[in-house]
Formats: structure tokens, C-alpha cells, sequence
């Protein structure tokens, strides 16, 4: 899919190969950048000595665009963000927020007549403590069946419940501060919400362990609530998607209950992976399989007259027993939740495990060795085995009766090969590829997982994703601002060592500020977590705080995914910062956290918020983002620079510690302000 030159010099970067007739023509207006075709014209290039400055011409028709999106009420690229500076960056410079009154028509503009956007906007009334079923919502309908490849190019928001909103005042999120936070999403510009587990469950590992698939947990709200959400998100254009958990159910699931009283055999049984043990009296677990968050995969129970028993298996918490997928009451009962959630107005799902599911039917033993905590590799037998196609089909079967209804699986597989099979057209619509995510803030390994992620999908025409971190993985931030290497640095999946090394917050905030440009500026479907919109870094929790299992399962080792999850700063000076009424929240929120509130953020036109509103808004409405494959220029040592085929958007990242010389353009927003016209160390800009 892209077209890749190998020639990367300090001393003459390379035009970007063409791939074909599709790039002969590229208009009038990128002119003064070079063209792949004409081997006459100058090279675009990243320079060691001093770079072209703008021409004047760029910098009139930035004005003109500044004030003729201000004259139709638009958001634009604040003059800030593409200023020249004689200093270098500095770390007040680019994290103390300064409430001002610059974005406020960008605020009112976002807002609906009846209803604008404060951080103070009237709460839904709190759930009862007991769920309320409400009856099926047959008549909704996903935001626009019409639509049905919305999520090709889309901007998914992934809340996570817990942390995000929480209006009941129990220190937990939940639904009805989601709903009250809608008008800050929209004003944020993203496409949908992905919302991680809301479904009833004990939380032993919160929410992943699903008791009834098919209502929602009374710490959240109810399906009433839920059924508000749909229809108010729908009405700001904002489609719901949700956590689905195929793999496995919590050990307090009616079937679960019922096959732990049920005799060997049984088909209660039959539901899940029971097997006798190895050894003298069985003593010995089935296989030596490990569990994703540590200790064995496999727990013993007793037979129903109390003698020692079966064992069960559960790839990730004892709670969490595993599913048997050879058993065709298991889809039966799966599509029952699939249709009534889509029958509510549900627009997909995020298909957890999705490379799961199917296990091998001799269980054989697995490499040990290779194995860490919340991570697998190719040829791990827990995971990738070809029979979990079949289940992705029967998945998409129900789908397509639901037009605008998409699903994005988490697949951890690196072999391009096997990726690609799980987005043929009868399988899945998207699959997370966490490259980007594990790529060092360096332009080998930042350009590698472009490449790599966009080889993945070329052979089944499929759609690329991108993602800087989730609900399990450390934030960006934070791994930008390691100073010291640790496990977690090259293999960012949530665990940690137990002594932190040394994180430089505000250069992570650069870091990320730059990465967030490049992530935007490639093809495809992008998935932001909840908070990175802020600059959020880990939080240095103590160790009576730590909830994860990983924490326990791992004898206090690993501490886990906690660091990532901590509720978000809304307002004020003090936790919890609007978050929640209770001071007691879930999880604590550092004390340091004030310069990250919306509120401090939102109408400073240089935080890291503004850059993410200014950001998504130009993806949207310019033309030069269009193209779904990639040209490299080549560039001097510590930086790289892409093209889009169709639109010709240059992106230039400077991942060195000394400013560098822009490719010939327009600077459309940087991430950092432009220093004498070149662009400023950890860095990035976005060109036409």
C-alpha cells in the first residue's frame, strides 16, 4: 500500500516515489512543493542547515483562512500555533494553561440552540441503585443505515466508564455523566464513542467479567439510561459503540453457576473448558498454561459431592472462565445479546479478545518462557487458532442485518498475514493494530509501524487503524517521557516495573502533542482514549490504591494498568476535580493534576485540548487528507516526512534535539511554534 524509499540522507533528501498515473496530477495549489514526476523540480526536504522559510504568499492565505473561517463562525489554526520564536521550547510554554476568552465563539458555535456546552449543564437524574429493564428498543435504529462506511475514516473516542464522568456522587463513573459530558464531545469533533463495559458484572476485573450480557450494571444506570444516551448521542451525530466480551463470562453467569453444580459431562458444562487434571487423582492442571494477568490458566473445583474435581479453564482471572465455542449454544446465546443491543440503536461493537475464543482441541502445552503478563505471541496456542474465523463470520452474519452497524476487534497478532485474515469482507470491519502504540519516539520505529500497519491490511483492500493507547496501555505521555529505559518502554501493554524510571511530563507532552499530528495525518480509522485530549501522563499511584488484578495475581510485582485508568479532571483547583461530588473517587487523582482540567484547557488556544479540537476539525474539512496510501520524502537524521497520495497533505516530524528546515508549503499546524521558521525539536507540522 505505500511506496517506500529506502534512501534516507542528511545531505539530499529524496522526492517521494510514485507509485503510478494516480500521482501524475497534483493541481495548481501544491505547486510549490515537489512533485514525484518531474525530475526537474527541487526536492521536498527536512533540512540539517537552514530551511526554506515560508513564502509570503502561505503566510497571506493563512490569514485569509484565518479570518474567513472567523467571519463563518469556524474554528481555526489559532496564529499561536504556527508563530515563529527565537527561543527554544520550554516547559511552561507548552503546559501552563491560561483560561482566555479566544475560543469562546468556537465554544457557542458547538453547542446546539437548545442546549450549549458548559461544564455545568444539568445532570439526568441518577439511576435507582436497582436496575430497571426497560422493554426492547426494537424501533431505534443505528445513526444512519444509509451510511455504511462511516467507520472507514472515522475519529472513535473511547471512554472508559469508570473514570470518565461521574454524576451520582459515588466516586465511580457512570452513564448519566456521559450523557452529561455529550456536549464536550461534540465539541471535541469526534465521530463515535466506544464505550468499555457496561454490562452487569461483579468487576472483579471491572467489567470484563460479564454476568448478564444483556442488561447494564446498576453502578452505571440502567437500560433506560442507556436507551437516553443512544438517542441523545444520535441527536448531536455521535453513533455508540460498545465492549462486547465473547471469551468468557464471569464465574457469577447463571451458566457458570450451574455448571460448577452440574455433574462431569453435562451440558452444563459443555458451555465452558472443563477437563480432568493430569497426574495421580488429577491433581496436576490440564496443560501448563498461564493466565494473561499471571499465575496459573487453569483452577480446580469440586465435584458436586465435594470431592476434588475438574479443572476449569480461564485465560485471564479465575472469574473469568473461559467459553467452549465448539458449543453451538454458545454463538445461540451471543447473537441473542448482538441483535438486542443493535435493536436499541447500538451502532457496533468493540470485540474484546478478539483473536480468542478458539482454542485447540488437544491443548497443548505452550512455551512458558516466551511468555509475559497481558501480552502473547504468533504462535502462542491460547490465541489466533484459525477456527475463531468461523466465529467472526457468524458475528457478521447478525451485522449486516443492522446497516451502519460496524466492529472493530482487538487483535494482538504481528504476522501481517494472519492480521489480514480477520478483516476479509466476512469478517470483522476493523481490527486495532497497536504498532503505533508500541513504536519508540524515534523515526525508525515510528515509520516502521506506519509501514508495517498499512502492509497489514493492503491484501484484503482492508482499513488501517491507529491508536497511541488505551485502557491498557501506558499514555502516551508517559512513554514519551521516559527517561530511563524499562520493560514497559519497548513493550508498553500496561505492566510496569515496580521502580518507576524517571518520567519528564511536559516532554512527553511534546511528544505526544507532535505524535497525535502524524497519527492524524495517515489513512484511516483513528481511536483516541479519554484524557489524551488533556496530556494526561500515568498517575503515581500508591500501592493500597492498585485495583487491577495483574497487582495481586502477580504477588505484588506488577503493578499493572491502574496508572492509565484514574478518573478525568474536569474543573476546579483541588481533586476531584469535577469528576464527581464524592472526594472519595475509585481511583485517586493526583493533586497536580490542575493545569490538565477542560477548564484550563478549553479556551487556551495553546493546550494540548485546542490542538486536538483544531486537529480534527481540519481532517474533516480539507481536501488534502483524502488517499489511502502514504509517500516518504526523505529526510536528515532524527526526523521523517509523508505525503497522502490523493490530497498531498505533508506531515514532518523532528524527533531531534535541534530545529530543522520544513518541506516547501503552507504550514497548516504545527504542534509546536515554529522557531525562526523551522520546525522546533520533538515536534510536528502539517503542510500543503
Amino acid at each position: 500500500m505505500t511506496t517506500v524509499s529506502d534512501e534516507t540522507s542528511k545531505d539530499g533528501p529524496a522526492a517521494p516515489e510514485s507509485d503510478g498515473a494516480d500521482q501524475a496530477s497534483q493541481g495548481e495549489t501544491d505547486a510549490a512543493a515537489a512533485t514525484p514526476t518531474d525530475p526537474e523540480a527541487p526536492d521536498p526536504e527536512l533540512s540539517d542547515s537552514d530551511g526554506p522559510d515560508l513564502d509570503a504568499s502561505a503566510a497571506d492565505d493563512t490569514a485569509a483562512a484565518e479570518s474567513e473561517a472567523a467571519e463563518t463562525g469556524h474554528a481555526t489554526v489559532e496564529s499561536s500555533a504556527v508563530a515563529d520564536t527565537d527561543e527554544p521550547p520550554t516547559d511552561e510554554d507548552h503546559t501552563d494553561s491560561t483560561v482566555g476568552a479566544a475560543e469562546s465563539d468556537a465554544v457557542d458555535d458547538a453547542a446546539t440552540d437548545d442546549e450549549p456546552v458548559s461544564l455545568d449543564t444539568e445532570a439526568p437524574e441518577a439511576p435507582d441503585t436497582e436496575a430497571v429493564v426497560a422493554p426492547p428498543a426494537s424501533a431505534a435504529t443505528q445513526l444512519d443505515p444509509a451510511d455504511t462506511t462511516w467507520w472507514k475514516s472515522a475519529i472513535f473516542y473511547q471512554i472508559y466508564p469508570r473514570s470518565f464522568s461521574d454524576l451520582n456522587g459515588d466516586g465511580v463513573g457512570d452513564l448519566a455523566g456521559v450523557i452529561d459530558k455529550l456536549g464536550y464531545l461534540e465539541l471535541l469533533g469526534i465521530d463515535a464513542i466506544w464505550l468499555s463495559p457496561i454490562m452487569r458484572s461483579p468487576m472483579a476485573d471491572h467489567g470484563y467479567d460479564v454476568s448478564d450480557p444483556r442488561d447494564i450494571d446498576p453502578l452505571f444506570g440502567d437500560i433506560a439510561l442507556f436507551d437516553e444516551l443512544i438517542t441523545e448521542a444520535h441527536d448531536r451525530d455521535i453513533r455508540v459503540t460498545m465492549d462486547l466480551v465473547p471469551n468468557h463470562t464471569s464465574d457469577q453467569h447463571e451458566w457458570f453457576v450451574e455448571a460448577l453444580a452440574a455433574e462431569r459431562g453435562s451440558a452444563a458444562r459443555a458451555r465452558y473448558i472443563f477437563r480432568d487434571g493430569r497426574g495421580d487423582d488429577g491433581e496436576e492442571p490440564p496443560n501448563n498454561w498461564h493466565s494473561v494477568f499471571g499465575g496459573p490458566a487453569w483452577t480446580r473445583v469440586p465435584d458436586p459431592d465435594g470431592s476434588p474435581g475438574q479443572w476449569y479453564l480461564h485465560i485471564f482471572a479465575a472469574e473469568q472462565p473461559d467459553l467452549n465455542w465448539e458449543n453451538p449454544e454458545v454463538f445461540a446465546d451471543l447473537e441473542k445479546t448482538l441483535r438486542f443491543w443493535l435493536d436499541r440503536g447500538v451502532d457496533g461493537f468493540r470485540i474484546d479478545v478478539a483473536h480468542g475464543m478458539a482454542k485447540p482441541a488437544d491443548l497443548p502445552d505452550m512455551d512458558v518462557e516466551s511468555a509475559g503478563l497481558l501480552q502473547n505471541s504468533d504462535d502462542d496456542p491460547r490465541f489466533n487458532n484459525y477456527a475463531v474465523h468461523d466465529i467472526h463470520r457468524k458475528i457478521r452474519t447478525v451485522l449486516d442485518d443492522y446497516p451502519g452497524a460496524a466492529n472493530v476487534g482487538e487483535i494482538w497478532v504481528d504476522d501481517n498475514e494472519r492480521f489480514a485474515e480477520y478483516l476479509r469482507p466476512d469478517e470483522l470491519h476493523l481490527g486495532f493494530n497497536f504498532r503505533l502504540a508500541k513504536a519508540t519516539f524515534d523515526p525508525t520505529s515510528i515509520r516502521d509501524a506506519i509501514e508495517n500497519s498499512l502492509e497489514s491490511v493492503l491484501s484484503v483492500d482492508g482499513t488501517p487503524t491507529w491508536t497511541l493507547s488505551n485502557h491498557d496501555v501506558d499514555r502516551e505521555v508517559t512513554r514519551y517521557g521516559r527517561l530511563s529505559p524499562v520493560g514497559s518502554d519497548t513493550d508498553p501493554d500496561g505492566a510496569s516495573d515496580t521502580d518507576s524510571p524517571t518520567v519528564d511530563v511536559d516532554l512527553g507532552i511534546l511528544r505526544a502533542r507532535a505524535m497525535l499530528l502524524v497519527e492524524l495525518a495517515l489513512p484511516g480509522t483513528v481511536f483516541i482514549y479519554n484524557g489524551a485530549e488533556l496530556g494526561l501522563p500515568n498517575a503515581d499511584l500508591p500501592d493500597d490504591a492498585l485495583q487491577d488484578p495483574v497487582w495481586e495475581r502477580s504477588g505484588h510485582t506488577e503493578r499493572g494498568r491502574d496508572a492509565c485508568r484514574v478518573p478525568l479532571p474536569w474543573e476546579g483547583f483541588e481533586p476531584p476535580y469535577g469528576f464527581s461530588s464524592n472526594p472519595d473517587t475509585w481511583l485517586p487523582i493526583p493533586d497536580s493534576w490542575t493545569r490538565f482540567t477542560v477548564e484550563a484547557q478549553l479556551e487556551d488556544v495553546g493546550s494540548t485540548l485546542s490542538l486536538y479540537r483544531q486537529a480534527i476539525e481540519m481532517r474533516y474539512q480539507r481536501p488534502e487528507f483524502d488517499g489511502d496510501t502514504v509517500e516518504w520524502y526523505g529526510a536528515p537524521e532524527g526526523c521523517l516526512a509523508f505525503r497522502r497520495s490523493v490530497g498531498h497533505l505533508v506531515c514532518a516530524l523532528n524527533t531531534s534535539d535541534v530545529p530543522v528546515g520544513l518541506p516547501p508549503g503552507e504550514v497548516l499546524l504545527t504542534s509546536y511554534p515554529l522557531i525562526d521558521g523551522q520546525l522546533a525539536p520533538n515536534s510536528a507540522a502539517w503542510l500543503v
